[in-house]
């Protein structure tokens, strides 16, 4: 029965690392989930009838159990099953060490005794805590980690491991010449060693965060770059018709002296649509936003979307241009980026103002429904490693000044929407 036991007590290890830890997901035929747990029971059975712990059918049963269960590609979870087996056995050694150290004394055993499911559960409480202190806490996991910084950890640990086995073989040989003391040492270097990988792990992670922060500054400079580069093409056209227009003036003058009115009347009307393309087609209240509405709406215009926006405010002050240009500029770029998809894509925006806060609504057409878990968009990309950025930066403009966001999917005229709403006040408490 302590085989069973054993089994499942690795493969709940292997659910829990790969699922929160790595953000796989389950297979949706739930037939496959099944069958991978009958594997773990059969490997559990087939150890306690031989009474061995093959390492044989050890790697077998992980690998068809972790290929069986979750949705991934065979080779990617081939290796990191592999790849599990072996940091979890180290992290397995280094507790089963701890709990001899402690309940034993130190003395070596062979064979699957009770204490070693003691030490599965303390391995277990040092992955729960890498998790909730280190992956969840920055929103970094470990999918998002390099593979030099997954290499690293496994030599490190890899170090440790050989290093401890030969310290703790000397220990048991020479049992008697040490007391307590000298098992404390022991303990404290074990706890050490395991800290050491928390360590590494934290540099990784800070290494991500780092990339994601210029990824993120780079989109942002990108984006206005865009639209200085719009906003100096439109200069350079105003400046042109400007410097052209004397000549206009000039060309209806000779039409009407020779009364050719149907010609100086056409040709008024090309002079008025010119002019018209230099004017701002949207006003919002806000000089600055109504650059930013302008950009998107010349985007939209390019990209055959339709692009309208209704309501108005009066002069954004309380809100930073370097905030707001991240916060408008997020949210337009995503509704054109969903909308794009669409066989009818369409981007409308709402500016309403009441006396103590604002609110701004875009919605957009979707392909599809979109997942927003916990009122937070799961993006539907496959780089999810480099994508999601933009919501998580519009989220934090908005808590910054103290605001709330609301994020749905709904269907309007039998059409997918996806619909953010946005309430900002107009004074931050402090």
């Amino acid at each position: 029965m302590i085989y069973i036991v054993d089994n499942f007590l690795n493969y709940f290890i292997y659910l829990f690392i790969i699922y929160f830890g790595f953000k796989l997901h389950p297979r949706k035929n739930k037939i496959f989930c099944w069958i991978s747990v009958l594997v773990v029971l059969g490997a559990g059975i087939f150890n306690m009838c031989f009474e061995t712990n093959s390492p044989i059918v050890y790697i077998l049963w992980s690998v068809l159990a972790i290929c069986l269960f979750f949705e991934e590609s065979l080779l990617h979870l081939g290796v990191l099953s592999i790849a599990l087996m072996y940091f979890t056995g180290i992290i397995d050694t280094f507790s089963v060490m701890l709990i001899q150290i402690v309940l034993i004394g130190g003395g070596v055993e062979t064979g699957i005794t009770w204490w070693m499911e003691i030490a599965y559960l303390f391995s277990f409480l040092v992955y729960f805590l890498v998790y909730t202190k280190l992956l969840k806490k920055n929103g970094v996991y470990l999918n998002d980690i390099g593979c030099r910084y997954k290499l690293a950890i496994l030599v490190q640990s890899s170090i440790f491991q050989m290093f401890y086995n030969i310290v703790f073989a000397f220990f048991d040989e020479n049992h008697e010449m040490y007391g307590w003391d000298a098992y404390v040492v022991f303990f404290v270097s074990i706890v050490g060693a395991i800290y050491a990988i928390f360590l590494t792990l934290s540099l990784a992670i800070k290494n991500v965060l780092s990339n994601r922060q210029n990824k993120e500054l780079q989109s942002l400079m990108y984006m206005q770059k865009e639209q200085y580069d719009y906003q100096l093409q439109q200069s350079v056209a105003m400046r042109r018709f400007k410097h052209d227009l004397t000549n206009h003036i000039g060309a209806l003058r000779e039409l009407i002296n020779k009364k050719k009115l149907e010609e100086a009347k056409e040709y008024i009307d090309k002079i008025w649509n010119i002019q018209d393309e230099f004017e701002l087609k949207i006003h919002t209240g806000d000089s600055f936003l109504d650059v930013i509405m302008n950009y998107y709406l010349y985007i939209a215009t390019k990209e055959n979307i339709g692009f309208t926006v209704s309501g108005k405010l009066t002069e954004i002050t309380h809100i930073e241009m370097f905030d707001i240009t991240t916060l408008m500029g997020n949210v337009l770029q995503n509704a054109i980026e969903a909308s794009r998809k669409t066989n009818k894509p369409k981007i409308r925006v709402e500016l309403i103002e009441h006396k103590n806060e604002i609110f701004i609504t875009v919605s957009n057409s979707v392909v599809e429904k979109i997942s927003t878990k916990n009122n937070f968009f799961v993006t539907s990309k496959k780089d999810k490693v480099n994508h999601g950025f933009g919501f998580k930066n519009i989220i934090a403009i908005v808590k910054k000044y103290q605001g709330e966001y609301y994020m749905e999917s709904l269907v309007e005229n039998g059409e997918e929407i996806f619909k953010i709403s946005i309430a900002i006040p107009k004074e931050i408490k402090k």
